[in-house]
């Protein structure tokens, strides 16, 4: 079983094309909550340039994670130090990673990242607005609905950050995580995954299965606020990061995510009446999601009710 891969130039043909493209990220929105996209527009040369500066980015960061705190529990552990578990390591992702947004300090260093990621993190915010008008039509609402209900009704600016990681060789990928289970809190995740690495899965129909790397495409998986918005048609999708003893997965995830002002709820037209999915702030939904990030989400949904 793979993940679906769409050519996304299709939504830019002709009629035929743009159903075509339509019907099939609905498939991957409902079906899945992952699937590839190819053909998305983001230039192949800019592409080359971000794996280049964020590898070189880890090589500059590689000594501090060897003294990371994921690294020293299993090293004692394998050394038999009395007072550390194997439970201590199932609370340890063993990832390497710092976030990228408009208002805080980026790493100088190599040359040209700063640019670099920049011109990316543009290219990416289009290609985000873009799968959310399909998800738009998809679901039969006003153009740049979901766009407008993440910028609180145009008063606030959707949150948009970049996690560059890093999955090192683990020599024990029995007994730590490269990333734990969870689903994203956000809206739209857009990952430009490692193209030989691989390591990521998502729970589907009960199984575990991998999300194939395939070079350049870009990988769209479904968050939290979505699956309100679209109450419950669209749902977002238990995924993980395997440690592993032989190579050194690099991950580039990008979420756009409502302002933490924005009030989430089931769009109008969706809406079903009584036991759907409540009404919230994104700002208390987070507050919730920090603390309960690898528990399930169902009862995120109803702590946050309460507040």
């Amino acid at each position: 079983m793979a993940i679906p891969v769409f050519d996304f130039s299709k939504l830019d043909g002709d009629s035929k094309a743009k159903a075509e493209a339509l019907a099939e990220i609905a498939n991957g929105c409902e079906e899945w909550g992952f699937f590839q996209l190819v053909n998305h527009g983001i230039p192949v040369e800019l592409l080359e340039r971000v794996k280049k500066v964020c590898s070189e980015s880890y090589k500059e960061r590689e000594q501090d994670f060897k003294r990371s705190e994921p690294v020293r529990l299993l090293n004692r552990l394998i050394d038999g130090n009395d007072g550390v578990s194997a439970e201590d390591l199932k609370k340890c992702d063993w990832e390497d990673g710092f976030i990228l947004q408009d208002d805080n300090e980026w790493p100088s260093s190599p040359l040209n990242f700063k640019e670099t990621m920049k011109e990316y993190r543009t290219e990416l915010k289009k290609l985000a607005e873009k799968v959310m008008e399909a998800m738009d039509t998809n679901l039969g609402l006003q153009k740049g609905y979901i766009k407008k209900s993440f910028s609180n009704d145009d008063n606030d600016v959707p949150f948009f950050g970049t996690k560059v990681s890093h999955y090192p060789p683990c020599p024990r990928p029995d007994l730590v995580s490269g990333l734990r289970a969870h689903t994203d809190a956000g809206g739209v995740i857009l990952l430009f995954q490692d193209d030989e690495v691989g390591g990521l899965q998502i729970l589907k129909d009960g199984r575990w299965i991998d999300v194939q790397p395939v070079k350049d495409a870009i990988v769209i998986n479904i968050g939290d606020q979505v699956e309100v918005l679209s109450n419950g048609r669209y749902k977002s999708v238990w995924h993980r990061v395997l440690s592993l003893k032989d190579g050194n997965r690099r991950s580039i995830a990008s979420f756009y995510n409502p302002s933490y002002k924005a009030t989430i709820a089931p769009a109008p037209e969706l809406s079903l009446g009584a036991g759907e999915y409540p009404a919230f702030v994104f700002g208390d939904y987070m507050s919730v999601y920090v603390k309960q990030k690898f528990m399930p989400k169902e009862p995120r949904f109803q702590a946050v009710k309460a507040l």
